[in-house]
């Protein structure tokens, strides 16, 4: 959409985009002009999340993700008309992150209630093919974030988890049950209020990406 082309805090590097010069590991340098670390907010939707963490961790720099803009032209104006410097949106495929970050670039990810594709499993941001491309950009230590009211990929992704060997940070069944009041947890997206108003149960896993 032409509106997003006109947002500072947008990039766009999509396949029918063309004569741009990627960023590769020149991220901090040049597009966040600090060395804070980078977090990823992957299939980022709206952006409302990244928005949600930016202002609350002025010390990092969030990036959303995500290849549908008119989606995101929500997060990135917000971010705009409140003054947040350290949040910024990348229209791409998330599948093409080694075209764009170098390896180690990427110091933590988050994925919001990503669609759990029930009869596409490689298509899951939680599967084996997706943690692959993760560790050509993200250090064996990153912490990958999962939020979700989807039961299937709560479960599915657990299953990975421990066929991999990975280290499980954190493991919440009931996200507003065992804590009500957390800061970045009870950031609510559109859709997570969807989800609410139908009594869905919100799901929780951190995980380190591992080898």
């Amino acid at each position: 959409m032409r509106e997003m082309k006109k947002l500072r805090n947008v990039l766009e590097y999509t396949d029918f985009e063309e004569n741009h010069t990627s960023p590769k590991g020149k991220w901090k340098e040049e597009i966040f002009e600090n060395e804070n670390p980078i977090v990823l907010e992957l299939a980022c939707g709206k952006g409302e999340y990244s928005v949600g963490l930016a202002k609350l961790e002025e010390n990092k720099n969030y990036l959303g993700i995500d290849i549908k803009g008119n989606r995101m032209w929500v997060g990135a104006t917000t971010a705009l008309e409140e003054g947040l410097e350290n949040v910024r949106y990348f229209r791409a495929f998330i599948d093409h992150l080694p075209q764009f970050f170098e390896k180690g670039e990427i110091d933590e990810a988050w994925i919001i209630f990503p669609d759990p594709y029930i009869k596409k499993e490689r298509k899951r941001l939680t599967s084996p093919k997706f943690l692959k491309t993760f560790r050509k950009v993200m250090a064996p230590d990153t912490v990958i974030n999962l939020k979700t009211d989807s039961d299937l990929l709560y479960e599915y992704t657990k299953e990975v988890i421990a066929e991999q060997d990975l280290e499980l940070v954190k493991d919440i069944d009931d996200v507003y049950k065992t804590y009500p009041e957390h800061p970045i947890l009870s950031i609510k997206t559109y859709y997570e209020n969807i989800h609410l108003s139908k009594g869905k149960t919100i799901k929780f896993l951190s995980f380190r990406l591992g080898e």
